[in-house]
């Protein structure tokens, strides 16, 4: 049968033609791709929101996304998934502010040459440990993508600790700059991952959309047909002609994609590969005025220090803030004792070290929220599996950070592989290279 065919008399039918569960960002990607060739889906998200991780929420008029999901401009599947110009990437200022032994310095910036990185002054070795740094950022921008996952994997400490860069230079940058883009105190990740990641900064610029990360998958959303995506209904069991839901009977469809975070996939897919998790608490503080004059991704390198990394949003965005008041986000990572107050608890030492961070005082500062994500960011110890199957069984697949990377850009690349392996199952190749080109 031609695969327009096929589309007309799947999308004649009274039930969707896909099932997905889950509108956060892999979810919504693959029922995006799906549309595109012409079949019919529903989406149903056991929440009232889209986005899942991403989604975000206005408090007293700021604008909260849940933790500091930074994009970056290099990023390809923002443009294969999503419209970039709709997205309005506000681009951080370039380099990043270190905060170390006391005092802080500016560095990393890849639009400076190699051969001039040795004239920066900051305070990470010598004029060769900084020129040996900016040809290490170049090599890692020109490399293509297979050559980097061909290299030999390690954690991403060992192998920071076994590339010929200077100690001041790893722990006046590399270090901290990696632990807030990985989410990863130890850097256990795959050093192919902080690769790429490291790559992805060497080539782009650290970003977010305007209107904050929870943009994304509102765009993907508002892409949809009207009626594709059902708010409030909750899967209890999956298959692979079909969806068993909590107060809603049975949604049956030809095809099921499970797009949940990988903790609910595991619970409703025994057996399904589990991985560990990085937490994150993201604390937010109203400032009178901005403590920064640029949109400057400030990292903490002091390893005793609770924080990470601070970010003021509404530098970023002004979107994020009323006017005449600034946001301040501040991640701390890892897992913690916190006492029976909570991750509130620990606001206060928090605030005194962000004193110490920006050089003024937080006093004046109010505290917003705080957002406490447990399963945060899916790991990716050594060896990490790119690209795990999205295909369960015939008619069943699976789809989330968990199976690429655990990044929107991974969200987005298993989504859609979800959807091509899905036109391929339905015998539809013409409708495969439609969603490969859309």
């Amino acid at each position: 049968m031609p695969a327009h065919d096929l589309a007309h008399r799947i999308r004649g039918r009274d039930d969707p033609d896909v099932v997905v569960v889950g509108a956060g960002t892999a979810g919504l990607a693959a029922a995006r791709h799906l549309c595109a060739a012409g079949l019919s889906v529903t989406v149903l998200e056991a929440a009232q929101h889209v986005g899942g991780r991403m989604a975000g929420e206005e408090v007293d008029g700021f604008r909260l996304d849940q933790g500091l999901h930074l994009l970056n401009t290099s990023l390809p599947e923002l443009s294969r998934s999503l419209d970039p110009g709709r997205l309005e990437l506000r681009p951080l200022a370039p380099g990043v502010l270190v905060h170390a032994g006391g005092r802080r310095y500016r560095v990393g910036d890849p639009r400076i040459p190699a051969a001039r990185l040795a004239a920066v002054r900051a305070p990470i070795g010598s004029p060769l440990d900084k020129a040996r740094l900016g040809a290490a950022l170049g090599r890692l921008a020109a490399t293509p993508v297979p050559q980097l996952l061909r290299r030999p994997e390690l954690t991403t400490a060992q192998a920071l600790a076994a590339r010929g860069l200077s100690a001041r230079v790893v722990d006046g940058f590399l270090r901290p700059l990696l632990t807030a883009l990985l989410s990863d105190p130890e850097l256990s990740t795959s050093s192919r991952c902080a690769d790429l990641v490291l790559r992805a900064y060497a080539r782009g610029r650290l970003c977010l959309p305007a209107g904050g990360a929870a943009a994304v998958p509102r765009q993907l959303a508002e892409g949809l047909p009207p009626g594709t995506v059902r708010l409030g209904v909750r899967a209890t069991a999956v298959s692979a002609d079909g969806v068993e839901t909590e107060g809603h009977g049975r949604v049956r469809g030809r095809c099921t994609v499970l797009a949940t975070d990988a903790a609910s996939a595991a619970r409703l897919l025994p057996g399904l590969h589990l991985p560990g998790f990085h937490p994150v608490t993201t604390y937010y503080h109203v400032a009178p005025e901005a403590p920064l004059a640029e949109p400057l991704l400030l990292l903490d390198a002091d390893r005793a220090s609770p924080v990470s990394h601070s970010l003021v949003l509404s530098r970023v965005d002004p979107s994020y803030a009323p006017p005449g008041r600034s946001l301040v986000a501040t991640a701390v990572l890892g897992r913690r004792s916190f006492d029976a107050g909570g991750p509130a608890a620990l606001e206060p030492r928090v605030r005194r070290r962000l004193s110490e961070l920006y050089g003024t005082s937080t006093a004046a500062w109010a505290f917003l929220a705080v957002r406490h994500v447990e399963q945060a960011v899916p790991a990716m110890p050594p060896p990490h599996h790119f690209g795990r199957p999205v295909r369960v069984i015939g008619g069943l697949y699976v789809c989330g950070d968990h199976r690429d990377t655990s990044s929107v850009q991974g969200a987005l690349v298993s989504g859609r592989r979800a959807a091509r392996q899905i036109l391929r199952d339905l015998g539809a190749p013409a409708l495969v290279r439609e969603a490969a080109a859309a």
